[in-house]
């Protein structure tokens, strides 16, 4: 097997557990507080971590002050931020269009920067965002009156709030990009858990869950969400996109809704609708072009990051 095809499957597999993060949440969000939630997240995720940083030898980064600054603010934004209101989110939406919306994230990426960087846009990256925003439509028109349904008022809500998550996602990519010492993917990925364990802590502490009976299925989603996506899913996929270059492993940010939409069905039951299925086929050609406005780039970069996975 040539190691292309083994970047590519190893970029398929780790997008798969991306997918599943929006079903795992759906589960946590039945039983537990978001932050309480979050936090025991990166409470499990960061023995991992640094047992990895151990054996590989990574180096700890020493980031000047305003590096910290730039660290602390990607893991409120990108770490509590996107794990709080995915959520909540699904609280409201059903998981398959929660997956929908999470699967915006390299068109939402590419917007936040031209905005913030006033960069003029391609037209490949124009289209990207016009059918991503085409897919976000889609699944929250107004439709069904039925609560939980992908068109009914709460529904709505659920995905403005995976929307915001998918925006603070966003934020942490364009944040990145402002560092003046890169740090290497494992030692963000655990300064990130460390960080966001940090900020998620007080917040946890005013909910008080340990006063209630923690159900079971949701500490089970939460240990799931911990190991296997957000640790095996990291190393999955820094070790396949490094096999490949940086657009073609970008297309396989397609894989989220799709996979997110499977499970939704085999995972929890929900009923598939062909609004969601017409949303997932545009943001698929959101990725797609997304990709093509980055094509030819020898060094491999992630429109992904720890924290989403």
């Amino acid at each position: 097997m040539s190691e292309r095809i083994k970047g590519m499957a190893l970029c398929a597999l780790a997008m798969v557990m991306v997918g599943s993060t929006v079903v795992a949440s759906k589960v946590i969000a039945g039983g537990l507080p978001p932050f309480t939630a979050t936090a025991l997240r990166f409470a499990m995720a960061l023995p991992v971590f640094l047992l990895l940083l151990r054996m590989t030898r990574t180096p700890w980064p020493r980031p000047d002050r305003r590096d910290l600054a730039l660290l602390l603010c990607q893991a409120g934004l990108g770490s509590v931020g996107y794990t709080v209101l995915l959520i909540l989110g699904v609280r409201w939406a059903p998981a398959a269009s929660a997956g929908v919306v999470a699967g915006t994230l390299p068109a939402v990426a590419a917007l936040v920067a031209v905005l913030a960087l006033r960069e003029r846009p391609g037209r490949y990256l124009v289209g990207s965002i016009v059918l991503a925003t085409a897919g976000v439509l889609a699944i929250s028109w107004p439709g069904e009156a039925a609560s939980g349904s992908s068109g009914s008022p709460t529904a709505m809500i659920g995905n403005l709030l995976v929307l915001g998550a998918v925006v603070c996602e966003a934020m942490f990519i364009l944040l990145n990009k402002r560092l003046r010492v890169p740090v290497r993917p494992l030692a963000l990925s655990t300064l990130m858990t460390a960080f966001g364990l940090l900020l998620s802590l007080v917040p946890a502490w005013f909910e008080r869950a340990w006063e209630q009976p923690l159900p079971t299925d949701a500490l089970a989603g939460v240990a799931y969400y911990a190991l296997v996506p957000t640790v095996l899913g990291f190393v999955l996929w820094f070790a396949g996109s490094a096999r490949l270059k940086g657009a073609e492993a970008a297309l396989f940010t397609a894989l989220l809704p799709v996979s997110a939409l499977v499970l939704a069905a085999g995972w929890l039951g929900e009923s598939i609708t062909f609004a969601q299925i017409g949303g997932a086929a545009c943001v698929l050609g959101a990725v797609g072009l997304a990709s093509l406005d980055g094509r030819g780039g020898k060094r491999p970069k992630s429109h992904l990051r720890p924290a989403e996975l």
